[in-house]
């Protein structure tokens, strides 16, 4: 007699089936979960369906292996085999395409995505436009002669740099006769000395003392105000 639809043995029956291939108990019940089957009622309507003769297994040990019987599906020819695998060629290239036509899709909307909105486009082009005003009345103030540093602040950086100027020519000379003295009847050649002792010069590193100096001298030349 053929298990109700709705039992346990009819769902399990069903889903050993369906799988056609070596499940124990707990594959079953994992998989049965959303029919609210317990693992033991599970095991009985398997152990049921065995013994009916309506599924087969195999004991290995205390585990039982469950499978589908063999004799109730049909088994293709060769001709049928061949349809089978060219059906299945067919569809592959007709997922292929699919993934293809997907991934254009999902690359327009990405690229749809990054451009900006109406909105945002205005708003950006607000920003400019003040960006574009705030500097068209600076220009306007330089090309008018207003003073956009006041003399005392320029004169208080002025200082400060001649005064930083001063301390760098005053070390590099204090440098200079330490290392000639160091170097004067060393046996060492004074480069390679350099180099190991990991010492940079000013035009090693790309900044020249004069240029420092000459832009000092030009800024004091200038007319105030300017």
């Amino acid at each position: 007699m053929a298990p109700k639809s709705d039992s346990a043995e009819a769902i399990v029956l069903n889903f050993v089936n369906e799988q056609n291939r070596p499940l124990n108990a707990q594959n079953v019940a994992d998989a049965l979960q959303k029919f609210n089957l317990k693992k033991a009622a599970v095991q009985k309507a398997l152990d049921n369906l065995a013994d009916g003769g309506r599924i087969s297994f195999k004991e290995y040990g205390k585990q039982k292996i469950y499978l589908a019987r063999q004799d109730q599906f049909e088994i293709p020819n060769n001709e049928e085999l061949n349809q089978m695998k060219e059906q299945n060629a067919e569809l592959q290239k007709q997922v292929e395409n699919q993934r293809k036509a997907i991934s254009e899709v999902e690359a327009e909307i990405k690229s749809l995505q990054s451009n900006l909105t109406l909105e945002q486009i205005c708003e950006r082009e607000v920003d400019l436009r003040m960006e574009v005003q705030e500097m068209e009345n600076k220009l306007s103030k330089l090309r008018g002669g207003v003073t956009l540093v006041r003399p005392e602040e320029r004169e208080a950086v002025e200082n400060v740099l001649s005064e930083k100027i001063s301390q760098w020519r005053k070390r590099k000379r204090m440098f200079k006769d330490l290392w000639d003295t160091l170097t004067e009847n060393s046996p060492k050649d004074p480069k390679e000395f350099k180099e190991e002792l990991g010492i940079e010069y000013d035009e090693d590193v790309g900044v020249s003392l004069q240029s420092y100096g000459d832009l000092l001298q030009h800024g004091k030349k200038r007319p105030r105000g300017q």
